[in-house]
């Protein structure tokens, strides 16, 4: 006796049943699962609803189903339909990670806690660390920072809360930004503002600024970064503020 899986592509996989009296009288031949899968694997699925696809057409419990699946890692949603004569329909929906959380999580857009099998595959998303229970907050804060960032063309990867407040970011580039605890927001705006003075050269070559100072900002150089001409870099801004009329 065989069922068989049908995924949302239209792939069909063959699936040994093991027959049973009940099963027999009237076994599931078909399972039909819908969905836009990115994290849940066909071979996971079929794991989790052998057992109650044994258990035949009529015995076999939808309830179940659906907890056993709903149950599975970033899954969001789950629909689970008898079908007469001898199938079961599944519509499933994913959960959408958008940042990862610590080293072991994620979080959807609402800041929901998802705990992945292997958080490896999401290693590309931005990351947030910071105290347990402010995961909301501080995804809030992170997309400021990203818009702020964005607008500059520079592209935020990780977002660093400590126990102290204290938030440190990092860019793609690698570029780190001490902001310290107090006005973190205000610290990382002052150091934007100079960006166009700095110009794009200076900036590629620091590998970290540490914005915690009232007036100002101090900055670790790249290794084996040649000295550099302030001097001659204010007074290229100077003509160039005088070219423009400021």
């Amino acid at each position: 006796m065989v069922f068989v899986l049908l995924v949302s592509a239209g792939a069909w996989f063959g699936w040994k049943q093991l027959q049973s009296q009940d099963a027999a009288s009237k076994p599931i031949r078909y399972v039909k699962i819908e969905g836009a899968f990115q994290y849940t694997s066909k071979d996971k699925l079929k794991q989790v609803l052998t057992p109650e696809m044994k258990r035949g057409f009529y015995h076999a419990d939808m309830d179940t189903i659906h907890h056993l699946i709903r149950d599975l890692p970033l899954v969001a949603q789950v629909d689970v339909k008898r079908v007469w004569p001898d199938a079961v329909h599944i519509k499933i929906i994913e959960q959408k990670p958008i940042v990862r959380w610590g080293d072991k999580a994620l979080l959807n857009k609402q800041g929901e806690v998802l705990i992945p099998e292997d958080i490896g595959e999401f290693k590309n998303l931005p990351l947030i660390t910071g105290p347990n229970g402010q995961e909301k907050k501080l995804l809030e804060i992170m997309k400021g920072v990203y818009i702020v960032l964005k607008d500059k063309s520079m592209q935020l990867a990780e977002f660093h809360v400590n126990d102290r407040r204290a938030w440190r970011i990092k860019l793609a580039d690698g570029l780190e930004m001490q902001l310290g605890g107090k006005a973190p927001l205000e610290n990382m705006q002052r150091f934007l503002k100079t960006m166009d003075l700095l110009g794009e050269e200076q900036i590629a070559k620091m590998a970290s600024v540490d914005t915690r100072y009232p007036n100002g900002y101090a900055v670790t150089w790249k290794p084996d970064t040649p000295e550099i001409d302030w001097k001659a870099i204010a007074e290229n801004n100077k003509k160039q503020f005088r070219e423009r009329g400021l």
